[in-house]
């Protein structure tokens, strides 16, 4: 991978799909409704899979996805392991360090197999969707690939990382959780089309080689 600005996209999309899983567990509310902050972060991890895909097919694309699991698996390890280490004295933080990032690692969990099997339906979708276009339609293929990954991306991580979590979380109340979070995703996705086409155009343009 020599081009600069994949190195740049791969970097970021490590970046994301790390910091999505260790800060998405704090809840906001977006116009009245309950949602994960990694709604901000998500639909970015599709943006820039869609973008490369584009410019440098499947295969560097599911470069993109085998270094993504490795990422999060590696964070999952060393999660686990920093959790359970004993505390210095002076650390007088434990329980509530256990507290946050105990709780991170059903979510990693969830997240790796969410992750692997969205991502790898919109990597086929998009490229199935581009040979059914002949390369026309970016808006298309970027809206409709990404629509129906982020569908299986949410239902599964959410059913992983929550169900049965305490007795609230029963199959009703996922699925009520589900269906706003993943309908603020849709947005998300409709209003990066424009992003989309400029990340192209970018990556496209005078490709910067590194020198061996």
């Amino acid at each position: 991978m020599k081009d600069l600005k994949l190195q740049i996209l791969y970097a970021v999309f490590i970046g994301l799909l790390v910091g999505v899983n260790l800060l998405g567990g704090k809840i906001t509310t977006l116009f009245g409704i309950s949602v994960s902050v990694g709604i901000f972060i998500a639909p970015l991890l599709f943006l820039i899979t869609d973008i490369v895909e584009e410019v440098h097919g499947r295969k560097t694309v599911n470069f993109f996805i085998v270094g993504g699991s490795i990422a999060l698996f590696l964070v999952l390890l060393y999660t686990l392991f920093f959790v359970n280490l004993p505390p210095n004295e002076r650390y007088l933080y434990n329980e509530e360090y256990k507290i946050i990032f105990g709780s991170s690692i059903r979510m990693i969990i969830a997240s790796i197999i969410s992750f692997l099997i969205s991502q790898t339906h919109d990597a086929f979708s998009f490229s199935y969707l581009k040979k059914k276009t002949n390369g026309k339609a970016l808006w298309l293929r970027n809206n409709v690939s990404t629509i129906i990954s982020q569908f299986i991306d949410t239902s599964i991580f959410m059913m992983i990382a929550f169900y049965n979590l305490t007795p609230k979380f029963t199959l009703s109340f996922i699925i009520e959780l589900i269906i706003p979070y993943y309908l603020f995703k849709v947005l998300f996705a409709f209003l990066d089309t424009p992003f989309v086409y400029l990340g192209v155009k970018w990556l496209k343009n005078k490709k910067i080689k590194l020198n061996k």
